[in-house]
């Protein structure tokens, strides 16, 4: 079976219920069938035991001279006429009756009317030791079917009359073959009736999932078509609507809510530093020069931890606006590695570098920059001396994969499972919290995965994936 086939929720579903169909339907018959055997065995009991009545009264009746013979002879011959369902596959009527009188008082050989010899079924029906007026069923050798067979005992004599059950098993093999072929065609036709209708609700389902993996945080403006009637997909393309309405209008709140913020923390911070800018420049007191410089540093120390906590809480709500441009990844780390050589010199630390040329990916720049510099700064931050640190990117099987490892001490064991969450750090770290947290948010903004781990010769790793459907030829 193809996997396209097997992957699919109308497959499943058809096949499930074509399978109870067929067990329903094929129980069913066979309930029927049996009933159907039933019903004409018991008929044709009657009519044996009814005949073999007839007879008993005709030999009863007949006198003994040189006509009972022929007289009760052609009474039975008159018998094999009336059975019931005795024809074969081309319609024609089959010679399935025998009759023999056996009198132990007569030595002459047995009254007999059948087909072919009678010494065959004489012997079976001697060996079976039927009780009389209760139809049993014999073998007799050479025939493939068996024989219903009615004893009637009168005056002394006992009369055997049997009918073959050929015409009965005719008559029911024809009944199963059409029903195998009446079944057959029905399920196989159930089938198509059903998959069909189920693959057409389900290509609705589809429609709703295609539509909604298309909405991103950049473009919550699309909805879903509107539904033309009302049934419980349709009620479920209204409440996704319904929904995405919400969704907008709490990110757009959200977005009014961290502009205000932003603005209204900006603004004084922004003011005392070009105050204090103001009276650096134009005191010549030297004994205020220091704590100025250190209160305009904290301040933009303040500035950058304001700006990374609004960024991380808008990309973990999907609020973040995304500039997206087709940005050069490989010119991006490189710059970066770049920059950061002459600080990591001083540290002594050495930097392997293997960049593949030309790594392209639809991101936003600006958001990328302060990604890698985020992870360089844990670097800086967090190694000690003289460590070796190794930086990779390259194109993967339809992804580009950022990976940068040291050989330090590696992450701490109360931040590993929470790397990622704001202002989760080491017990040592002297940071706030916000690197790895601000990394993973903006790169699950752009559709992208980032983890990390310790290298089982000890160290840290930082494993940074952006998909393939970011991904543009350069």
């Amino acid at each position: 079976m193809p996997k396209f086939l097997k992957a699919t929720a109308a497959w499943r579903i058809s096949i499930w219920t074509t399978a109870a169909f067929a067990v329903g339907t094929a129980l069913a018959f066979s309930i029927v069938y049996f009933l159907v055997a039933k019903a004409m065995q018991e008929r044709s009991d009657a009519w044996l035991s009814g005949e073999a009545e007839v007879l008993a009264r005709v030999a009863a009746t007949t006198p003994e001279n040189h006509l009972y013979n022929r007289i009760v002879r052609e009474v039975a011959e008159l018998a094999t006429q009336e059975v019931p369902d005795d024809r074969n596959e081309r319609g024609q009527r089959l010679n399935s009756v025998f009759f023999f009188e056996n009198d132990p008082n007569n030595n002459k050989t047995p009254l007999w009317v059948g087909p072919g010899s009678e010494i065959p079924f004489i012997k079976s029906v001697e060996q079976s030791h039927p009780v009389p007026g209760i139809p049993e069923f014999i073998k007799v050798e050479g025939w493939p079917t068996t024989f219903r067979v009615v004893t009637r005992n009168e005056n002394g004599r006992t009369i055997y009359l049997g009918l073959s059950s050929r015409g009965v098993n005719y008559l029911l093999r024809t009944l199963t073959h059409r029903f195998l072929v009446l079944w057959g065609t029905t399920v196989l036709m159930g089938f198509l009736v059903s998959y069909l209708s189920v693959h057409r609700t389900l290509l609705r389902v589809q429609r709703i999932t295609d539509t909604v993996a298309r909405i991103g945080s950049g473009d919550l403006g699309e909805r879903l078509p509107a539904p033309t009637n009302s049934d419980e997909i349709s009620r479920l393309a209204k409440t996704f609507n319904h929904m995405l309405d919400r969704i907008q209008s709490s990110v757009a709140q959200l977005r009014s809510v961290t502009d205000a913020v932003a603005h209204d923390l900006k603004s004084p911070v922004t003011s005392i530093r070009g105050t204090l800018e103001s009276v650096l420049s134009n005191e010549p007191d030297e004994r205020w020069r220091d704590s100025v410089c250190e209160a305009i540093d904290g301040l933009d120390t303040l500035l950058n931890l304001l700006n990374t906590t609004l960024d991380v809480a808008e990309a973990q709500a999907g609020a973040l606006s995304l500039n997206r441009s087709a940005v050069d990844f490989s010119a991006v780390v490189t710059q970066l590695v770049d920059l950061y050589q002459p600080a990591m010199a001083d540290r002594h630390h050495q930097l392997l570098i293997e960049v593949e040329d030309h790594v392209v990916v639809d991101a936003d720049a600006h958001l990328l920059h302060r990604i890698v510099s985020n992870l360089l700064d844990n670097e800086l931050a967090h190694l000690p001396q003289g460590r070796q640190i190794n930086i990779r990117l390259r194109k993967g099987q339809g992804s580009a994969e950022l990976v940068i490892e040291d050989n330090g001490p590696g992450f701490p064991p109360e931040v590993t499972s929470r790397a990622f969450e704001r202002f989760a750090k080491g017990k040592t770290s002297q940071g706030h919290g916000l690197g790895l947290a601000f990394v993973g948010a903006i790169v699950t903004a752009h559709g992208g995965s980032v983890r990390i781990f310790d290298r089982p010769q000890g160290g840290a790793v930082v494993n940074l994936t952006l998909p393939a459907n970011v991904l543009q030829p350069i």
